[in-house]
């Protein structure tokens, strides 16, 4: 089995859990149009990490906190909060605030130096399609961090990555 450098992870974080707007009581979160994992079962996963590897986390405002648990319950030190800082679009999630951006937790586990330093812990990227991230966060984890390459959760696939999850065709193992 193939150990990586370097994951980034985007777990179908369960949306429609928890408490709904303060803002608005009767709002109710719209079911999204695939699977979703508690965080119970996100943390239970052992991602296949060498013993000096990168993580990236994708998570939303409402599991960030959960976001650093879930790292080091994968056996990883966080490290950085990135930021996608998007166009606001309506409404959007959120109660008293609509929130227009979602966030990447770094972490490390080990002693893996990065292949270069980044000038910024944020950007602003175009949306797409729901829930889909931009590519250019792949490019910026190729130019910080050595590979081997794992996207977890993938919904497509990308030259020189080994990818995981039920939309994808699945070259790596995670259990």
């Amino acid at each position: 089995m193939t150990l990586y450098h370097a994951i980034v992870a985007d777990p179908p974080w369960d949306v429609a859990a928890g408490p709904r707007s303060l803002h608005d009581p009767g709002e109710r979160t719209r079911r999204l149009k695939y699977p979703t994992m508690s965080v119970d079962e996100i943390a239970a996963l052992r991602p296949p990490a060498a013993s000096d590897a990168h993580l990236y986390l994708w998570t939303i405002n409402r599991y960030v906190e959960h976001a650093y648990d879930v790292a080091r319950a994968w056996g990883f030190t966080p490290s950085t909060l990135l930021v996608w800082c998007k166009a606001p679009k309506g409404r959007g999630l959120g109660g008293t605030f609509s929130t227009s951006t979602e966030y990447v937790l770094f972490s490390r586990r080990g002693d893996l130096p990065a292949l270069r330093r980044i000038d910024r812990n944020w950007w602003q990227w175009k949306r797409a399609e729901h829930s889909r991230k931009p590519d250019a966060l792949l490019d910026i984890v190729e130019q910080v961090s050595p590979g081997p390459y794992l996207e977890m959760f993938a919904r497509r696939a990308r030259f020189g990555w080994d990818y995981w999850g039920n939309e994808s065709l699945e070259t790596a193992v995670v259990a």
